[in-house]
């Protein structure tokens, strides 16, 4: 067992010793810069005028942009010499200000991230080129241990022009880094670095987990040279990003109706869907068609989903990746395992929205055309963990697209295409206690949402009982019905 973080401060020597997590800030742990911000603040404390805002407005763009760039850190590096006669005591009051809408403007999984080397026992430092005094109220209020950042020089009270120490950036950084972790007696080889930038591979190269954020270009290539992970703390691990974007964001620019001649989509409450925070999005199981009706309704909103699918579906070829690259959620349920349900917590805390069919699977038989609907508890233990709303979502008319007894959706049926209903409904009321009590009302709520056919018990004909099975084949003790089952073709499910 590791020790506890107060034991491993004390103990050292024979024990193991204890490792650290390093962050860089600018473009790591924030989208983009946090000049902005600070700039307001010195502005707003009478620190600094606000003639050159234009300016710093431009090269801010371009740095969230781009990254770092050689001129712009030998700009940064004149700092201390432009701060030289401000107040002290001024600069850190300003950045006390700051601190809270920088922590805001914190990326998601970059604090799930630095509690989760917390809870490991590991130091968490950040390691920055923006000065000492600007940042560390910031540092403070998100729980780092630490703070190397460049520190100017004082004298009486005010900034006097030098820096005392080491310029934190490229090598400096790195050599900053180091002498820290020897006073510190940290294990470099068992420590973790964070940055986006091409100039910080110094600072990973010296760490057993290097691992780079939103890399900039050149650090692109640095990373796939050293086989060095890239994760992006907007999204969830395993999604990538192309030119800033996520796949999903890339395919909202596919959901317009004329791609999709083969199907009309009839859409109704698509207001419901939150705008901005996080919601579980529960909706009824009838085709295969399912995730991507959902997905074109979401792409409406502009919202990506957390969708949590089938293990099948994470091991197949291409579409597992593909199931990964678009941020789904892995469940194994032979395994029992919770998880599914906590990756699925992490994205809901982050802000995000996530997708359940609690159905499980498409009902098969007679269990297809059953106006009842049952359901699994996950998306309401979800709920009661995390108080998040559930949305419910009725689907009607994806099977007349894409059957399961269809290995693919019928694409040549542009003349006369099939209409997929789907209605958005309010947030289930929970009584967050009984959760079989719960599933029963957010199924229900799925069957309001459906048209009045759904709710109607009637019993179906040879042909759609057939069109519910793989391959189409009925069990021939169906029901303790002799229905002929037809032999199976080779690769048949």
């Amino acid at each position: 067992m590791e020790p506890t973080r107060t034991e491993a401060g004390t103990r050292r020597g024979a024990e193991r010793r204890r490792s650290a997590a390093f962050f860089d800030l600018d473009r790591t742990l924030l989208a983009g810069a946090s000049g902005p911000i600070l700039g307001a603040a010195l502005r707003e404390a009478g620190v600094v005028s606000g003639s050159t805002q234009g300016i710093e407005s431009v090269l801010f763009k371009v740095f969230d942009l781009i990254g770092e760039t050689y001129p712009s850190m030998l700009v940064s590096r004149q700092g201390a010499r432009v701060a030289r006669g401000w107040s002290v005591d001024a600069v850190q009051a300003a950045a006390r200000k700051a601190a809270e809408p920088l922590a805001n403007a914190v990326l998601p999984y970059a604090r799930q991230l630095i509690d989760g080397h917390r809870d490991a026992g590991r130091m968490v430092v950040m390691a920055t080129t923006t000065p000492n005094d600007l940042i560390r109220p910031l540092a403070e209020a998100l729980g780092f241990d630490d703070v190397i950042a460049t520190t100017y020089g004082q004298t009486d009270g005010r900034y006097d022009g030098t820096i005392a120490g080491e310029f934190v950036w490229g090598k400096g950084k790195a050599r900053a880094v180091a002498e820290w972790v020897d006073r510190h007696d940290i294990d470099l080889l068992d420590s973790y670095a964070y940055s986006d930038s091409w100039y910080d591979t110094p600072l990973l190269s010296i760490v057993g987990h290097p691992t780079v954020v939103n890399p900039d270009p050149r650090m692109i290539g640095m990373a796939t040279v050293r086989r060095w992970p890239i994760v992006h703390f907007d999204v969830p691990a395993g999604v990538p990003k192309f030119a800033g974007i996520e796949p999903q964001k890339v395919l909202f620019l596919l959901a317009q109706p004329q791609l999709f001649p083969w199907v009309r989509f009839d859409l109704g409450g698509l207001d419901r869907i939150p705008a901005e925070g996080p919601a579980i999005l529960v909706g009824n199981h009838r085709s295969y068609l399912d995730p991507l009706a959902i997905g074109y309704s979401l792409a409406k909103r502009g919202r990506p989903v957390r969708f949590l699918g089938k293990k099948e579906v994470f091991d197949a070829p291409i579409v597992g990746d593909l199931a990964t690259a678009l941020g789904g959620i892995r469940v194994d349920r032979g395994t029992g395992s919770d998880a599914p349900l906590r990756a699925a917590e992490e994205a809901l805390a982050a802000g995000e929205m996530v997708a359940i069919m609690p159905q499980g699977t498409i009902p098969r038989g007679p269990a297809f055309f059953d106006p009842e609907l049952k359901g699994r508890w996950g998306a309401v233990r979800l709920a009661h963990a995390t108080g998040v709303p559930v949305i419910p979502i009725g689907l009607w008319g994806t099977e007349k697209v894409w059957p399961r007894s269809a290995k693919l959706p019928d694409l040549t049926n542009v003349l006369h295409p099939p209409t997929v209903r789907i209605r958005v409904g309010e947030p289930v009321p929970l009584g967050g206690e009984d959760v079989e009590a719960d599933t029963e009302a957010m199924m229900s709520a799925i069957v309001d949402l459906l048209p009045a056919e759904a709710r109607e018990l009637r019993t179906p004909s040879a042909e759609e009982l057939a069109r519910t099975y793989p391959g189409g084949i009925v069990p021939t003790d169906l029901d303790g019905d002799a229905a002929h089952e037809r032999e199976r073709r080779p690769g048949q499910d």
